[in-house]
């Protein structure tokens, strides 16, 4: 939105008649007295309420509104601005772009206030605006106490509360301290470092005498420093008011979901908790709504791979299969076909669960069992719908998957997963679903398997000689390397992960050999033949290469 001219919050006020010059003579005096800003003054006097002000400025006067109530900041950006000032001045940083520092402020009209900051950060200031209320919590949340968990839990009065070791707080102790700032702090903490580490899951796990906290990061649980048992229903509690469950309900399963802003990143968090014996087990997925999506060629397709694989994806018609364990990379592998064959020029839907990414120019629809939304009649209903492309979050079963088969022979290019081990696996899971043989043959142009494996980290990399080179047939001339472990891959050698693919395309043996139903290994037998390389092929090879080690190839392929 363009910036208009600034004038003070009074004169632009009425000068659009919101109120008197007389109420603002008043108003100004009061201000002037009591020493408080005339925008509290404006509401202390009734002569107009805050959320009339916040609109004013955001409509007449341009600044743009921020609600603080789901925002998470970097505790790096709030040390840019000492508590004093912030306190002072009625606001706090946000995130810092390049040299421009965006600041939540009560009045992001006080051009005193954004001098004194432009002088403290060296940073061209960009306001925004806030409620007061949010605005203090903030201050509270992010400065009553420093910036570790350690420092965080010491703060927690447990006496204030009545908290002691083994003894689970009543319903009305709760409602208090899960929304007192020392509570929230540490969830929203704990959050903050799994987003910083990458993770793609929070585990909140409750044991006999402790609450344990593991990340998920690059597909393996990592351990953190966790709150005390004593703090365990609070933190719990939390998590589950955020995500919109009963916090009473301890006894059934439940699911949940929330967002979170981080900076200029959306987060959405899934969480779903189960009862254990020692107190509700939590889970939250963490999903970054605007995260980059990567091109095909960066997924660590080899190049033979890539070009056979480019060249299916442009077909007018037929399925393409993506299968793998959950967490392997299949709806990236996914999304990135539907981004690379993208146009204006064709009409592409989905229907997922999740939906991942927001994909320009495509329709995508989220299941809803309870609303009666399924794969199945959501997918009935895109073949109404005029698409040349679509994408099917997962074939479940018989029903969803001969929809899929029928758009696929009457003209349309169809994307889906499914959970088997390889390739081949993927014929005989259809048929053992009920699909009729010939169907599958004639409907399926191309099935991708795969695997995450990690990445070395670059910042410890060094060679060595596996032990197994033999077993396996390799040349022990050939380099290998791994990672030392340093603080930047949390220790364990490895830094990122990247795919290793099989892709198999049907030819006429193997469309024999579906109508015959032979078993996973005759087909896979006939794909190697044809010339097929292995997800266990494709792993060594990048382990020649320096990007991950024999371990992990090992680790992921393993039957």
């Amino acid at each position: 939105m363009p910036r208009r001219e600034r004038k003070s919050l009074g004169e632009a006020m009425v000068e659009l008649g919101f109120i008197t010059p007389e109420k603002l003579k008043e108003a100004k005096q009061e201000a002037e007295r009591t020493r408080e800003s005339l925008r509290r003054v404006l509401v202390k006097l009734g002569m107009v309420d805050e959320e009339a002000i916040l609109a004013f400025i955001e409509e007449q006067m341009g600044i743009p509104r921020m609600d603080l109530s789901n925002y998470l900041i970097d505790p790096k950006t709030i040390e840019l601005v000492p508590e004093s000032l912030a306190r002072k001045h009625l606001l706090i940083p946000l995130f810092k772009i390049g040299e421009t520092l965006t600041v939540a402020m009560v009045d992001p009209l006080d051009v005193f206030a954004i001098d004194e900051m432009r002088l403290k950060t060296h940073c061209e200031i960009e306001p925004v605006v806030v409620a007061e209320k949010e605005l203090q919590t903030a201050l509270d949340q992010y400065y009553g106490a420093k910036g570790t968990m350690e420092d965080v839990i010491k703060s927690i009065d447990k006496d204030k509360f009545g908290l002691k070791e083994g003894v689970e707080p009543g319903l009305k102790t709760l409602e208090g301290l899960v929304e007192e700032a020392p509570v929230v702090k540490l969830v929203n903490l704990m959050i903050m470092e799994a987003i910083k580490a990458g993770a793609s899951d929070v585990h909140i796990e409750p044991d006999e005498n402790i609450m344990r906290t593991r990340y998920r990061v690059d597909g393996v649980l990592h351990e953190v420093t966790s709150p005390p048992k004593h703090l365990q229903s609070a933190v719990i509690s939390r998590v589950k008011i955020l995500s919109g469950m009963d916090i009473a309900e301890k006894r059934v399963p439940q699911d949940g979901r929330f967002q979170l802003k981080l900076e200029n990143r959306q987060i959405d968090l899934r969480v779903s908790t189960v009862p254990t014996v020692y107190g509700e087990n939590v889970v939250l997925r963490l999903l970054d709504l605007t995260s980059i999506l990567l091109g095909l060629s960066e997924l660590g397709f080899s190049p033979e791979v890539l070009a056979i694989y480019e060249k299916l994806i442009r077909k007018a018609y037929g399925i393409i299969l993506v299968t793998g364990p959950t967490g392997s990379g299949k709806t990236t592998t996914l999304y990135s076909s539907l981004s690379t064959i993208n146009s204006p020029e064709k009409n592409i839907i989905t229907i997922e669960d999740p939906i991942e990414y927001r994909l320009e120019l495509v329709r995508q629809m989220q299941v809803n069992p309870k609303a009666g939304l399924t794969f199945s009649n959501g997918l009935r209903s895109i073949l109404r719908q005029d698409p040349d492309i679509i994408m099917v979050g997962e074939i479940r079963d018989l029903e969803t998957a001969e929809i899929a088969i029928q758009a696929a022979l009457t003209g349309h290019l169809v994307f889906s997963t499914l959970h088997t081990n390889d390739a081949p696996g993927a014929i005989t899971r259809l048929i053992d679903m009920g699909v009729e043989p010939f169907l599958v043959a004639s409907s399926i142009i191309g099935i991708i398997a795969q695997r995450l494996v990690r990445k070395i980290c670059n910042d410890c990399k060094e060679t060595y000689t596996p032990s197994f080179l033999k077993d396996m047939g390799i040349s022990e001339k050939v380099k290998f390397h791994r990672g030392k472990g340093c603080k930047k891959c949390m220790d364990t050698g490895y830094k990122g992960r990247i795919g290793i693919f099989e892709l198999m395309v049907p030819n006429d043996e193997l469309r024999a050999l579906t109508v015959a139903k032979a078993s996973t290994n005759e087909i896979r037998k006939a794909a190697l033949k044809g010339g097929m390389k292995t997800m266990r092929d494709d792993g060594v090879e990048k382990a020649k290469t320096g990007t991950t080690t024999l371990e992990e190839v090992l680790r992921v392929t393993q039957e």
